[in-house]
């Protein structure tokens, strides 16, 4: 499949929300010059995470209005759920846009896609620079050696990966370990019990890649532990 393909994988099921998702991305604005950073924010949007799924939505709007505040940044939304069902924005300065772009979706059962999430991640590379992505999810269902050997493409090129797992699948943990480590990037386990974690590591990675390492460092001078916590992984 070509990249430009794996871009824009879908599933046969095109109804209800997933089109509101669409004609929300079509309404949205889109990114005029190449002058700053890009993210992309990748979701499980599996069954598995049904019970925690209001939470993460607020949070994760959250992430996006503290990467409008940070300043050029633009943000591609990408989510997989379903069977094959796997599909991406267009890159979206509007942190608000974004937020309420994601409100539009909603679970549905299937098995995990990260390995189409991380090489869509190095289609968008090679078309202009990526400084980094978010992945969260709470399972792996797929070969960990396959998922390795992107992500160490992705780390040879300089995007880092934020892996923020939920719950305590410990498969899962092992393998998003490995992958944060090969792109250079962090890992992070959270649940919802503890909401404020998730929301402190978002705004750190939004804020990575933003302004690299120097606004990441300034966070943490400031005494924010999740900042902190991501740079001690990442150096």
């Amino acid at each position: 499949m070509d990249a430009d393909k794996e871009r824009r994988s879908v599933a046969a099921d095109s109804q209800g929300e997933v089109e509101s998702f669409l004609d929300a991305v079509r309404n949205t604005p889109v990114r005029k010059s190449s002058d700053c950073g890009r993210l992309i924010f990748a979701l499980d949007a599996t069954m598995s995470r049904q019970p925690s799924w209001d939470l993460a939505q607020e949070l994760q709007a959250q992430m996006f209005a503290t990467a409008s505040s940070c300043g050029g940044l633009d943000i591609q939304l990408v989510y997989f759920r379903g069977f094959g069902e796997c599909r991406s924005s267009r890159f979206i300065r509007d942190g608000a846009g974004l937020a309420s772009v994601m409100g539009k979706i909603s679970v549905r059962g299937g098995q995990t896609q990260i390995g189409k999430v991380l090489r869509h991640i190095k289609a968008e590379q090679a078309e202009a620079p990526v400084g980094a992505f978010v992945f969260i999810g709470d399972a792996m269902e797929e070969k960990a050696d396959d998922l390795a050997r992107v992500a160490g493409e992705l780390g040879l090129r300089g995007v880092k990966g934020f892996f923020f797992q939920e719950g305590g699948n410990s498969e899962a943990a092992a393998c998003f370990k490995d992958l944060a480590r090969l792109t250079g990037g962090a890992y992070a386990a959270f649940d919802r019990s503890a909401p404020g974690r998730l929301a402190g590591l978002l705004k750190a990675a939004a804020a990575y890649a933003a302004g690299g390492f120097a606004a990441l460092e300034a966070r943490a001078r400031k005494g924010e532990m999740e900042a902190k916590f991501l740079l001690s992984q990442m150096k």
